[in-house]
């Protein structure tokens, strides 16, 4: 019987999209039905040259050099929805980094963290179709590698993962869709209102489940969330929080008033 973390590790080093999305699919579907086993206490080691697969463009610039332009034009919808597709194929790697790279959780953390891997295929199938209708195909425009930098900071460490890459930078995108999916209904671009809605909607679930390991992995060190989450921050370098907070989504997420209150304080507002 195949081994989840093996095959996840194996999926991180595809480099084509497509097949990389297909393969996903495929092992959350015969995880599913049982074909799967888990063996959490195996250490994995990986070829770093290897990972993350990804091919050959787009080409990685620093963020300040990602264009945008104007929504009113079909290249500058392209250019947005180019952006999201990226993060979501960031998306797909940082989930299965998260199956292979860390033993000795729970089966449902693996169990978690391969849904999100699927449903991260997912938004990058739907996200790539968009811009194949709007005339261009994912790496036709530069990128930025930010969400995977965060990833390879917290190689050493599941509680620091968990911390910042759900919990502060895809946690980020609760705050940053709902403005996104208002320019789109001012230019009439309905199929990707309907994407990013989905997109939306899966993304507060994948934050609550990066809330759910992390506050786990809190009691088990019976240390204070709000606290190391700040000491965390520091250490690892997360990224400024910039608000207007998405008070409501994040609370679905599983933010407790108290993380938001800290949260909210740190962004001055």
């Amino acid at each position: 019987m195949q081994e989840l973390r093996h095959e996840a590790l194996r999926l991180l080093a595809m480099t084509d999209p497509d097949t990389k999305r297909d393969g996903v699919m495929t092992l959350y579907e015969q995880f599913l039905a049982g074909h799967i086993s888990i063996d959490a206490s195996i250490v994995l080691h990986e070829h770093q040259e290897l990972i993350p697969g990804r091919p050959d463009k787009p080409l990685l610039v620093n963020p300040a050099q990602v264009q945008r332009r104007s929504m009113h034009t079909v290249e500058g919808r392209a250019v947005l929805i180019h952006a999201l597709a990226h993060i979501e194929f960031n998306a797909i790697n940082l989930a299965l980094d998260a199956v292979w790279r860390f033993p000795k959780m729970p089966h449902q953390y693996y169990a978690d963290w391969m849904q999100i891997a699927k449903e991260e295929a997912y938004h990058f199938d739907l996200l790539h179709r968009h811009l194949q209708d709007l005339g261009y195909c994912y790496g036709d425009f530069p990128a930025h590698n930010s969400l995977w930098e965060m990833v390879q900071k917290t190689i050493d460490s599941p509680l620091a993962r968990m911390a910042l890459v759900p919990r502060t930078m895809e946690a980020r995108g609760l705050d940053a869709l709902p403005p996104i999916l208002d320019r789109l209904v001012q230019v009439k671009d309905q199929a990707a209102v309907d994407i990013l809605e989905i997109i939306y909607r899966d993304e507060i679930g994948h934050v609550q489940i990066g809330n759910r390991w992390f506050n786990y992995l809190c009691q088990l060190e019976n240390i204070d969330p709000v606290a190391t989450y700040a000491e965390l921050a520091k250490k690892y370098r997360a990224p400024k929080i910039k608000g207007p907070l998405n008070i409501k989504a994040r609370k679905e997420a599983g933010f407790t008033d108290d993380e938001l209150a800290a949260l909210t304080h740190a962004t001055g507002s």
